[in-house]
């Protein structure tokens, strides 16, 4: 193409994602590389040549992605791709692309696709994303995937490619072109000291001008962020996303292992939970979601035998059950119509703080824009009943307290919801306070935020700094204690003639959620989930970081402990409850679950000292 025929090009490339991003001059090299093709609607489907695959960008048309079973995946329209997960994963076309609309369509090669991912970090994680929303979408969750594919071990490179941290740079690249990949493990003494990719040899060697002999251990990424071999693949994808990384080592203290890649996890397709999610959107009836909500105990099993941190596993779960409450309320709307007014579906309790784990129940209410008429009252009494009885056939069984949506004492305008807090916070007694434990951990799963954000806004500002409130609600978290008692004994609870062991949820779980509620309230903390309640407080000073650091891993490791016990009464076919028998643990175990409760029983006396020495 000449100039004239290129400045089009250049200026819808401009215009669109991901290339809206990218630098004057990469636009317009991407501009000299594109061929055009034309699609009749009367081909029926888009021709792939398997031997030279491109990304395809749609100038004009339409066009439905299919997988091999004719499920439909994505629709693609002006300015959107196809043909990015085999240039991402390296496989072979599978899925089947229809032409919708007659449209043309930019070619773009795949070397020129390679380059300007590997120079330009937006532009590569533009395709990263919507490579991992595709599979949510066309891969279907199964019990032999979930159990084969939990670890990383699964899909880790198990020989890892090593090179020694007086190596020079030269040597590096020739092991990484030798074994075509782009980064190397460096060792020094036979421990792992750092890595070295090919994007620290492009900005740390070539783009200083540096020499070819120039050590390793001058280019390479000291103290790599790193995982271990029984991590879960979600662990290892959230490590990469919150580092912003694309290659993460798997050691063994500090000895190599293998390695683990962004394109590993994309081509393994593994990504458990966020497959369930999918697989929960794409369900068109109620009876059908149902038996996809049957996979969430295996799911929960696989992360307890892959020994997951318990804070990722009650996130993961919840997420599930987010996912299935927003699906039941859309199908329902399928069948009652459009609602009424504005509304949130809200959760409280353990939904609220993401942290479920097994044997959890509703916790829900409803929160509407403004006080409804007859009609509206109707529409949302019907909704509210099916979602909650969805929810308890998919195995969330009904409130045994009614805190449930479909109870009218819990489906208020938001006049009235802050109303009722305002008399909680300002009335704070027993049944106030108790009440307290539950709604204050609230959170929104379908609706408008901004509807939300104006109850929890008013919560907060009332709560901040009331003494009186503080103090009541400081007083209700000490009506628990942990089960220590003299000599820093396990005080057992006993059911008749049996010894049922000690409650890791009343007694400790629950403890520590009503310390960092107590806080959180008292600063204005926004935070619902637990863990990150103490992150906050800690990052705002109102807990010393040795003391918060303390709680958290307390709580980290008590949550552990129940599912853990949990995940051994499913394995022997016990009844899953919370309780913890001592003899069924190591004695450094019960050394260590020692600690976390004493730990426990120190923040107890902080915030007592805090909240209620006026009272």
């Amino acid at each position: 193409m000449d100039a004239s025929e290129l400045q089009p090009v250049e200026q819808f490339l401009a215009a669109h994602s991901p290339f809206d991003t990218l630098p004057k001059e990469s636009i317009q090299y991407c501009a000299r590389k594109i061929s055009i093709g034309y699609y009749s609607k009367a081909s029926a489907f888009v021709e792939f040549d398997k031997d030279n695959p491109k990304l395809y960008i749609v100038r004009s048309g339409a066009f439905e992605v299919r997988d091999p079973e004719g499920v439909l995946v994505d629709r693609v329209g002006e300015g959107e791709c196809f043909g990015f997960s085999t240039l991402l994963s390296g496989e072979k076309v599978v899925n089947k692309v229809a032409i919708l609309e007659d449209g043309l369509v930019y070619h773009l090669p795949q070397s020129v696709f390679a380059k300007l991912r590997s120079e330009h970090r937006s532009f590569d994680q533009f395709f990263a994303r919507a490579f991992a929303k595709r599979l949510r979408n066309e891969t279907k969750f199964s019990a032999k995937d979930l159990t084969t594919t939990s670890r990383i071990t699964s899909i880790m490179s198990s020989q890892p490619i090593i090179i020694d941290a007086h190596a020079s740079v030269m040597d590096a690249a020739k092991l990484m072109r030798e074994h075509r990949v782009s980064s190397v493990l460096v060792i020094d003494n036979q421990k792992l000291t750092g890595i070295l990719t090919d994007r620290d040899l492009r900005n740390r060697i070539i783009a200083e001008g540096l020499d070819v002999n120039t050590l390793v251990s001058q280019a390479m990424t000291i103290n790599p962020v790193t995982t271990h071999a029984n991590a879960l693949v979600f662990e290892a994808m959230l490590a990469m996303s919150e580092h912003n990384i694309h290659h993460l080592p798997v050691v063994d203290g500090s000895r190599a292992l293998g390695m683990i890649t962004s394109t590993d996890i994309l081509r393994s397709q593994s990504s458990q939970p966020l497959l369930l999610i999918g697989e929960i959107g794409r369900q068109g009836s109620i009876e059908k979601l149902i038996q996809v909500s049957k996979q969430i105990p295996l799911l929960l099993q696989n992360l307890i035998s892959a020994d997951a941190r318990a804070e990722e596993i009650g996130r993961v779960l919840t997420s599930v059950t987010d996912a299935l409450t927003r699906r039941l309320i859309e199908l329902n709307q399928q069948i009652l119509g459009q609602a009424p007014m504005a509304f949130c579906w809200l959760a409280f309790g353990s939904q609220g703080r993401q942290d479920q784990v097994a044997c959890s129940d509703q916790d829900n209410g409803l929160l509407l824009a403004h006080d409804p008429d007859e009609f509206a009252a109707a529409y949302f009494e019907a909704l509210t009943k099916a979602v909650c009885k969805g929810l308890d056939e998919c195995g969330y069984i009904y409130c045994p307290g009614d805190i449930m949506a479909q109870n009218p004492k819990w489906r208020l305008s938001l006049v009235k919801w802050k109303g009722l807090f305002s008399r909680w916070v300002n009335t704070p007694e027993p049944k106030a306070l108790m009440h307290a434990s539950i709604f204050f951990d609230m959170r929104p799963v379908f609706g408008p935020l901004s509807l939300f954000s104006e109850l929890q806004d008013d919560v907060l500002a009332s709560t901040q700094n009331n003494d009186i409130f503080l103090a009541g609600m400081a007083g209700n978290s000490l009506t628990e204690s942990p089960p220590l008692g003299f000599f820093r004994k396990f005080v057992l609870e006993r059911d008749g003639s049996e010894v049922k062991g000690m409650d890791l949820k009343h007694k400790g779980s629950a403890l520590i959620n009503d310390i960092a509620r107590v806080y959180a309230l008292s600063a204005g903390i926004k935070e619902v989930n637990t863990a990150k309640r103490i992150r906050a407080l800690m990052d705002a000073n109102i807990i010393n970081r040795k003391d918060a650091l303390n709680l958290a891993d307390a709580h980290e490791f008590i949550a552990h402990m129940r599912l853990a016990n949990q995940g051994y009464q499913a394995t022997n076919n016990l009844p899953v409850n919370n309780y913890l028998k001592p003899q069924h643990l190591s004695s450094l175990m019960r050394h260590q679950l020692r600690d976390a409760f004493k730990v426990v029983h120190d923040a107890q006396a902080g915030i007592k000292l805090k909240f209620m020495r006026s009272f």
